[in-house]
């Protein structure tokens, strides 16, 4: 019998079901040896030699492997085609070899089909050490970043604070760009509209044409400041003559987008579907297993030969030669380290379409998705056909230019299968030097805007732009981020950082800047990446930056003192001991607490702060702010539970002057009123 030894269970059945009685397809459920938990388990006084344990709960699979391993003829290490997996596999190469087990093979494949498991077992071949120590690399820098900066949290602001090498600059990101919204200052800019139509009487289309030149100089977006700048532009215009001075026709191809990668699959699945990275990855993970997906963990956008193939019969087959295209298209991978994955993340089978499988809701959308975009990929450009007109407007002192584009789906190529929205705005029947009548001018009022929190899909790409980390550890480092209450997700899904996630970052970044910076922590990835082709030895990489940071770390311990951000005196007096209670910062935030700790423990939550509005519900309270236990802002009455008012936007002190509820300001900056059956907006 041949013993395969893969990660996953779900996959092992996969492979199971491909094979006859001679293989027996076991798990090791994940990763079978790791650094220990209850200690560094790194020496970095003996080369950094590495301390790897079996953990309690992989004991018994170990045993089960080793077991086996003893009764088989050959082991077939199968775990997934990247870093990561080449490392299980060396790991459990290590357990079993241990114990003077057999000789072992690798194969590795990235999708589950039976002719790809076939394939890999036709060419088998040794463990890539150079992978294998790119994945220690990164683990070992992660475990002594962790190990070693996080006790000095503990001891420099509050206890169970933790920093990571690629969570901290992640964190940094969140926390400047909430200071640019901080410090921005809005400004006020006016845009003119003409609503014109043609002269002659049958024709009722109205053209909507915007101001975009004066006197031959274009308007730049800040060139109209104030009301009165736009009215006295209405006022000279309101005698003019609008003729139309050019027409451009073009028709415009509109390309596919590329298939799906790690980063580009989880953006989309926010986007669509409002998935979270982790989330994504983990039925990404679940479709990949059973053999639904190729593998996920991706940068490339390569396609096999056999894939396009049977994408091109599957095009001419449903929905016919207009929208198959003469040759493949091939996607050029731009990301860097793109080299460890052979393929983009495509359906293993693409003649399967979603709804020929048996997919519970969350897996559908996602495979519908990963479908779809792999299938448009290969099927020809949709046309648009666009006009763009010219429209001038003279008057006796000034020349005025107004522009207004029409846009029409000719064909609709990849739309049919990957719609994608558009606006079609078709004109009217127009020619040059014809004469168009006025009906209305306006002046519309507009307000920059500060630079939007990152959401899931937002924060991803800056990451990939800026090369931190690499599109496997996205996932877990935004989710470790928020269950560590560094940052929070508001109501609008967007990231904020909490209070203790801004105290953490600016400490680490006045006094580790290396570790915080966007620069360093790219370069460490390109030395991984280095690692991985063999260009470079770990273990220099490890010490040219464990090296200054231990003297620095030392250096910080007696140079900073314990960290007083936190702890003010209040008035409020403590019911155990009578002394006056202080506010102290935790890891969730603010607290009272005594300061006769630890002979009194006593601890209450803040008081809310109230708006200074009274109920309008039960007329007695007073709104107050709170926050949900995972961080979100909401309002509500200071009477609860007696009375249930409550909000999530923020009430101002206004009455709407429809129904006379309560004004709320949304999070946009929009006045409306509270009541969800009023139409009122300020």
């Amino acid at each position: 019998m041949k013993l395969i030894i893969v990660e996953s269970p779900t996959k092992s059945k996969t492979i199971q079901k491909f094979l006859g009685s001679e293989y027996k397809v076991l798990s090791s459920y994940g990763h079978i040896r790791d650094l220990p938990k209850s200690e560094l388990g790194i020496d970095t006084e003996n080369n950094f030699a590495v301390k790897y344990i079996i953990p309690m709960k992989a004991r018994k699979i170990a045993n089960l492997l080793k077991k086996e391993s003893k009764k088989s003829d050959e082991i077939i290490l199968a775990a997934d085609e990247d870093r990561e997996g080449e490392a299980i596999a060396w790991h459990i190469a290590q357990i079993l070899n241990s114990d003077n087990s057999k000789p072992h093979k690798r194969i590795v494949f990235h999708e589950i089909t039976k002719q790809a498991i076939e394939q890999a077992l036709k060419n088998p071949r040794e463990i890539k050490m150079n992978l294998v120590d790119a994945q220690q690399a990164r683990r070992i820098l992660d475990r002594l970043v962790g190990y070693k900066l996080s006790p000095f949290l503990w001891k420099k602001v509050v206890k169970g604070l933790s920093a990571g090498r690629v969570q901290s600059v992640t964190v940094k990101l969140i926390v400047a760009r909430e200071r640019e919204i901080e410090k921005f200052e809005k400004q006020e800019y006016h845009t003119i509209e003409a609503k014109l139509k043609k002269s002659a009487n049958n024709d009722n289309i109205e053209i909507t044409a915007f101001l975009f030149k004066k006197n031959e100089k274009t308007i730049q977006k800040l060139d109209i400041k104030t009301k009165q700048q736009a009215d006295a532009i209405i006022k000279d215009l309101n005698n003019a003559e609008y003729k139309i001075t050019s027409i451009e026709k073009k028709q415009v191809k509109r390309n596919p987008f590329p298939p799906l990668k790690t980063t580009s699959l989880q953006q989309e699945a926010w986007k669509k579907f409002h998935f979270p990275a982790k989330f994504t990855m983990g039925i990404a993970q679940n479709l990949y297993e059973k053999g639904y997906i190729t593998y996920h963990r991706t940068d490339s956008l390569n396609l096999s030969e056999q894939s396009l193939t049977s994408a091109h019969k599957f095009i001419l087959k449903n929905f016919g030669k207009n929208y198959a295209t003469e040759t493949p298209r091939r996607f050029k991978t731009k990301s860097k380290g793109a080299q460890e994955a052979h393929e983009a993340i495509r359906p293993a089978y693409p003649d399967k379409k979603p709804e020929d499988l048996n997919l519970d809701d969350k897996q559908f959308k996602l495979y519908n998705l990963i479908w779809r975009r792999f299938i448009a990929s290969q099927m020809t450009s949709a046309i648009f056909e666009t006009n763009s007109v010219k429209i001038s407007a003279d008057c006796s002192k000034n020349n005025y230019v107004f522009k207004t584009t029409g846009q029409i789906l000719k064909f609709d190529g990849f739309l049919k299968i990957y719609p994608v929205k558009f606006e079609e705005n078709e004109l009217p029947v127009l020619s040059e030097n014809e004469i168009l009548k006025l009906i209305k001018l306006t002046s519309n009022q507009h307000f920059t805007q500060p630079p939007a929190r990152y959401n899931e899909a937002s924060l991803i790409k800056v990451l990939e732009e800026n090369g931190i980390g690499r599109p496997s550890t996205y996932a877990p480092t935004i989710s470790t981020i928020q269950t560590r209450n560094y940052i929070i997700k508001n109501d609008s899904r967007k990231f904020e950082p909490t209070e203790i996630g801004v105290i953490v970052n600016d400490l680490l970044e006045k006094h580790f800047p290396k570790i915080v910076d966007i620069k360093f922590t790219a370069k460490m990835e390109e030395k991984l990446d280095q690692i991985a082709e063999n260009k470079i030895k770990w273990k220099k990489v490890i010490k040219d930056f464990y090296e200054p940071f231990s003297e620095n770390l030392e250096k910080k311990y007696k140079e900073i003192s314990k960290q007083k951000i936190a702890e003010q005196e209040t008035q409020e007096i403590c019911p155990k001991c009578g002394a006056k209670l202080i506010i102290k910062l935790g890891r969730f935030g603010k607290f009272y607490a005594c300061p006769n700790f630890p002979k009194c423990r006593h601890t209450a939550p803040l008081k809310s702060a109230s708006l200074g509005i009274k109920c309008p519900k039960c007329d007695k309270g007073e709104i107050i702010e709170k926050k949900t236990k995972k961080g979100k802002i909401f309002y509500s009455c200071n009477q609860y539970p007696k009375c249930d008012f409550a909000l999530w936007d923020k009430p101002i002190n206004k009455k709407c002057p429809k129904c006379d509820s309560l004004l709320i300001e949304t999070k946009k900056g929009a006045i409306k009123c509270s009541n969800k059956e009023c139409d009122y907006k300020d």
